[in-house]
């Protein structure tokens, strides 16, 4: 008789059973790794999902823990025994799932008019990223957010030294105030001298045409420095 190659989360032992569980004790009495185990609901050859789930969690290139997903690629994924390609886009959406969740959360009726709240809507968002991202946001009177939008990937520089593409898209979505955010792979979010350059000559601009730059914000590793409170805006 031919020895079956998975054991799927159903075959478990029922006291190991995520499913039945999160039916009686509800979702919050699952671990981490259960959790993930439901997601991935099958193992690799001989072993359970939920030790395929325990590894994607310990993998020591990357944080330990659940913040891992947000930190892994497709490629890096499928590189882990056990995990293919299905299983790994499955992983990353719910990771994309918290973030927007996360975000949509805290965004409700918040007043952008704190570097701090800025900085914390979008930090998940941000700080695991792997290459500069510049973000554009626009406000209204009361400093509610009408809309975000990217403004590149990969050179943000270059991308943002040219205010009047900024400033269109301004009028064009009725902002009264915009804030510029971008983000440092590196983790430390302290400003370069082309940052400051360049966040000096967007506020010149806005100012001919009563569009006020509140500030430009440097996402890091779950820290973050505001250019308008380092005096770099005055």
């Amino acid at each position: 008789m031919k020895q079956r190659e998975h054991l799927t989360v159903k075959e478990l032992p029922v006291t190991e059973q995520p499913y039945e569980k999160c039916e009686r004790y509800g979702a919050v009495s699952l671990s981490d790794a259960e959790l993930l185990a439901v997601i991935i609901r099958s193992g690799s050859p001989k072993e359970r999902a939920i030790d395929v789930a325990n590894r994607v969690l310990a993998n020591e290139k990357r944080d330990q823990g659940i913040v891992s997903l947000y930190q892994y690629t497709m490629n890096e994924l499928m590189q882990i025994h056990g995990i293919g390609k299905v299983k790994a886009i499955q992983l990353l959406c719910l990771a994309e799932i918290s973030k927007r969740m996360a975000k949509a959360t805290y965004g409700m009726k918040v007043r952008f008019s704190s570097p701090e709240t800025i900085a914390n809507y979008y930090m998940e968002q941000m700080r695991h990223l792997k290459v500069e991202q510049a973000v554009l946001l626009f406000l209204d009177t009361k400093c509610h957010l009408i809309r975000d939008m990217e403004l590149s990937k990969g050179s943000v520089n270059s991308s943002i030294t040219a205010p009047r593409e900024i400033y269109l898209n301004a009028l064009k979505y009725g902002a009264v105030y915009i804030i510029l955010l971008h983000n440092h792979p590196s983790g430390d979010p302290m400003p370069s001298k082309e940052d400051i350059i360049t966040t000096k000559r967007i506020r010149e601009a806005g100012l001919l045409i009563g569009i006020q730059l509140m500030d430009h914000i440097i996402i890091g590793d779950n820290m973050y420095i505001s250019l308008k409170e380092q005096g770099l805006l005055e």
